[in-house]
């Protein structure tokens, strides 16, 4: 730290002292921590060697992570599987491999793309959901989370469904397909009949250069770390539920009273069936 500015210096001692609280900040939140300006910000995370701050949180927000695993008693070992692997081990490598998929997915994501998927769902009359497999458990997931903010959408669970009601959407309407591989073909069929259709398409992929890709308007792309336990999708499934995250809050954001009355609405219908603890 001697070579660094004394603004630097109160960044650096910061992120050192509490680099989850820093891991957390914008970059005004940052300056304004640190008594110092945006501009030393900057100045500092580059120093670091990152060119964009989201890539310096997300390494920070990474090595956190990996500090806490530490901090649990578990091993700290990654990669595959092994069949000799203690249970330990197992928690270890999958909290590791699910860690480094989100943290991935955060920098590979466009986020102009994830600007138009929101301004795609927000002006939509309907938005019809599918995928396959554990793809279909996160349509499933965005399906409820767009309902309790007052939007109408459909997760479909069969093909044969989904593409029956694609063939019915119009130029109001949304269609949202979930494939790890991009190259499922009964999702790629679903997003080719609703864009036939005359639907807005978004794709929610790991790989850009995929048939679902090239069928959709939009893609938001995964970067899923996968490991011999693929069928398990073990990484694929954490990084589609980030990215569908982020789409639910971009939408709940833009819409923001709206959606927040919505929120408390539902709540309140369902709160009444929690099991209390009693005195």
């Amino acid at each position: 730290m001697p070579t660094l500015r004394p603004s630097e210096r109160r960044i650096a001692e910061l992120v050192i002292d509490d680099p989850a609280g820093a891991a957390n900040l914008s970059i005004a939140e940052l300056a304004a921590r640190c008594e110092t300006s945006t501009t030393s910000v900057v100045r500092f995370y580059q120093r670091m060697g990152y060119a964009h701050f989201k890539d310096f949180r997300i390494d920070l927000a990474r090595e956190v992570a990996r500090e806490e695993l530490t901090k649990s008693n578990l091993p700290e070992v990654s990669g595959d599987i092994d069949r000799h692997d203690s249970l330990e081990e197992i928690v270890s490598k999958v909290a590791m491999n699910e860690t480094l998929s989100i943290a991935d997915t955060a920098r590979a994501l466009d986020t102009e793309a994830l600007g138009r998927a929101v301004e795609l769902v927000l002006s939509a009359r309907r938005i019809d959901s599918f995928g396959v497999g554990a793809s279909a458990l996160v349509g499933l997931d965005f399906q409820q989370k767009l309902s309790r903010i007052g939007r109408t959408a459909i997760n479909w669970h069969d093909s044969h469904s989904a593409w029956t009601s694609a063939a019915t959407l119009d130029d109001t309407c949304v269609a949202v397909a979930v494939s790890h591989t991009g190259a499922t073909v009964d999702t790629v069929e679903f997003l080719a009949i609703a864009r036939k259709s005359g639907a807005a398409t978004v794709a929610i992929t790991n790989f850009r250069e995929s048939p679902l890709a090239a069928t959709a308007d939009v893609t938001l792309t995964t970067a899923a770390r996968e490991t011999q336990f693929r069928s398990g999708a073990l990484g694929s499934r954490i990084a589609q539920l980030m990215v569908v995250d982020c789409l639910f809050t971009g939408v709940a954001q833009a819409s923001y009273d709206e959606s927040m009355a919505a929120l408390r609405d539902t709540y309140a219908v369902v709160h009444d069936r929690i099991v209390h603890k009693r005195a």
